[in-house]
């Protein structure tokens, strides 16, 4: 379902980094963004009393989508490595523990949501990490949800790996796409999905009796866009090329900004999200006003707007209540940012700076 010329040119485009046939009227769910693509899979895979896994921390819909249809969400934490002093955290450091992993499967599992590039971590899922997920996914038949809208942002010579291209995991995987990500166009509301037929078809039921399909015009701008992809793929005038490039450039711009007032940030492997932990903050004041059950990154954040004209968002919030105090000592910022925005930045960031010397 979808205006044929999209789903053409996704069948022909994602058919040959996955190395599958796809055929456009059964491999190819065209949806009202990556978020429908999400929300029809959910409504149409998962059935009251399913367990579905997700790997923490988690874009924050997914907790809620495995609610809404009956779902019961079980939790798998991305775990930091110790770092040298003085040396930065990178995402690559956040990992599985897989004996943990491994006992969050049972007889009730009926999928694990994948998301890779992470938001709002910017992990990139090692081969060897997703040859584990698939594994277990076999082992125990379970769907994989693969989000993968950020799979074009992905830095400092990392690769980013369709888990569907894995043997065996075509016949049990969604992958889930963005042209909002993908051309830097978010607000057209354009995603994709793409799977056997024998998961889609049940999508398509869904989607059909819900909002049936998304406006052919963007539709249309978004097949164009992969035509010239296709066309340019790998070269220096392809778009796919160009912006990780960019933000490369604006990811270590504020990793530099952020430094300088004690923040550290998580260099991030993928997406234009990092984290930078506040822990320096934490202990140094303590009691921001808030509620007393409110994480601290949620009071810091309300207080770094308030005080210093900067905007984040608290990292708790992409944690299971029972894990948010364990995690709320980091904030995400966004990278994707003009030239002009980022200066801005840095005169905030000086001037709190001059603040803290004694």
């Amino acid at each position: 379902m979808g205006y044929p010329p999209l789903t053409k040119i996704l069948a022909s485009f994602f058919g040959k980094l996955l190395e599958q046939e796809i055929d456009p009227l059964k491999n190819v769910l065209v949806t009202v963004g990556a978020y429908g693509a999400l929300f029809t899979a959910f409504q149409a895979l998962v059935d009251e009393g399913d367990e579905v896994i997700i790997i923490e921390p988690f874009f924050d819909c997914y907790e809620p989508m495995t609610l809404m249809a009956g779902g019961h969400p079980v939790f798998v934490t991305l775990k930091p490595s110790p770092t040298g002093d003085g040396e930065l955290d990178s995402a690559g450091n956040w990992r599985l523990d897989p004996t943990e992993l491994a006992s969050k499967f049972t007889s009730r599992t009926k999928a694990l949501i994948l998301n890779t590039p992470n938001n709002p971590l910017g992990k990139v899922f090692s081969k060897a990490e997703l040859e584990l997920v698939a594994s277990l996914c076999q082992q125990h038949d379970v769907i994989c949800i693969s989000d993968e809208v950020y799979q074009w942002l992905v830095y400092d010579g990392h690769q980013h790996v369709s888990i569907a291209s894995l043997p065996g995991m075509w016949e049990r995987t969604l992958t889930i796409g963005s042209a909002g990500k993908s051309f830097s166009a978010t607000g057209w509301k354009v995603g994709w999905a793409l799977g056997p037929d024998s998961l889609m078809k049940h999508l398509r039921t869904v989607q059909q009796n819900s909002v049936y399909h998304c406006p052919t015009q963007g539709q249309a701008a978004v097949a164009q866009s992969f035509q010239h992809e296709q066309l340019h793929f790998g070269q220096p005038s392809s778009y796919f090329v160009q912006l990780p490039q960019a933000m490369w450039r604006s990811r270590d711009h504020m990793v530099r900004s952020l430094q300088s007032v004690g923040l550290r940030p998580v260099v991030p492997q993928g997406s234009y999200f990092l984290i930078a932990d506040i822990s320096d903050f934490k202990s140094k004041m303590p009691d921001l006003p808030g509620d007393v059950d409110e994480p601290y990154d949620k009071r810091f954040v309300k207080w770094m707007i308030r005080n210093k004209g900067l905007a984040g968002i608290p990292v708790s919030i992409f944690y299971s209540r029972p894990h948010q105090k364990h995690f709320d000592h980091y904030v995400r910022f966004c990278f994707v940012k003009d030239e002009s925005t980022l200066q801005a930045l840095d005169e905030k960031l000086q001037k709190w700076k001059d603040e803290l010397r004694p």
